[in-house]
């Protein structure tokens, strides 16, 4: 059993084919299904359920996936710290940020960071907050950029807090209240809203100032991302509530201030363990402690 083995059956899985597999490692088809039931050979178990129309892992493909990635992340780690004992930052580094973080010009940043350590392939996935806790303290993140309930601090994470905000309603151009500068929660009793699911830290950041304010509110729209929040209010179809530093920016809606808003932290998380030198160097751009 090789690393290079381990590569394979990761891409197999993650691209559904020994085709696109075999493209994303840059090798032949048939050497990438070789390699792969060579190592199905050694373990004695199928890693893969090959039809005509699909490849699915079997139960034993289940079981191997996570060390192989485990075993891969090491052999990356190691390279890496190698690398920085000798004074060169290098390897992967694996960013994971809510779509409405304000506290950094994160595009900006990344670039800066690429032209001072070009050796390292970054990496981006945008998420909701509770995602990327997980994928933090499974190691398949570096660090995270989230917003949060204040006083909420996330658990199995260093951490530290970069902004503190409050939401604003949204509403669409030609609403009863789109001329008005603020408003409170009691006057938007009556909205049909827009929100993240139920559950959700975003929606909780509502949930909870409108139960604080004993207002109950109908949330007929239920989505997954920002973008579609704002759409359907542009729609005018209903009104939302999201942070105002990102809301501002919105064209094609308008923005109130609420009296009685929920408030919202930003916050960048990190793993507890030490970080790889790319998320160390990374981290001192924000001079946060490592």
């Amino acid at each position: 059993m090789d690393l290079q083995q381990m590569r394979y059956v990761v891409a197999v899985a993650e691209e559904g084919g020994f085709t696109r597999a075999a493209q994303r490692c840059r090798v032949v088809q048939s050497a990438l299904s070789h390699q792969v039931a060579r190592l199905e050979r050694e373990l004695g178990a199928r890693l893969f359920e090959r039809t005509s129309r699909h490849v699915q892992l079997t139960p034993a493909g289940e079981a191997f996936l996570p060390a192989a990635r485990q075993a891969l992340d090491a052999a990356e780690r190691a390279r890496a710290e190698v690398a920085a004992a000798s004074g060169e930052i290098r390897g992967r580094l694996a960013i994971g940020a809510i779509t409405t973080v304000t506290a950094v010009d994160l595009p900006a940043l990344l670039k800066q960071y690429r032209e001072q350590y070009p050796q390292v392939r970054i990496t981006l996935r945008a998420g909701i907050s509770e995602e990327l806790i997980d994928q933090v303290r499974d190691g398949s993140l570096d660090l995270g950029f989230l917003g949060l309930l204040p006083g909420a601090v996330p658990k199995g994470v260093s951490d530290r807090e970069l902004l503190r905000g409050n939401l604003v309603a949204v509403v669409p151009p030609g609403h009863r209240l789109a001329d008005k500068e603020e408003t409170d929660l009691a006057c938007l009793a009556d909205e049909t809203f827009v929100d993240f699911a139920a559950g959700t830290i975003g929606r909780s950041q509502s949930d909870q100032a409108f139960a604080a304010a004993d207002v109950q509110r109908d949330v007929a729209f239920e989505v997954t991302t920002t973008e579609f929040i704002v759409e359907i209010i542009r729609q005018g179809l209903a009104v939302g509530m999201l942070p105002a530093n990102y809301a501002h920016r919105l064209q094609g809606v308008r923005t109130l201030c609420v009296r009685d808003a929920p408030g919202r932290v930003e916050r960048l998380i990190w793993s507890r363990h030490r970080p790889s030198p790319p998320a160390a160097a990374f981290l001192k751009f924000l001079d946060a402690p490592v």
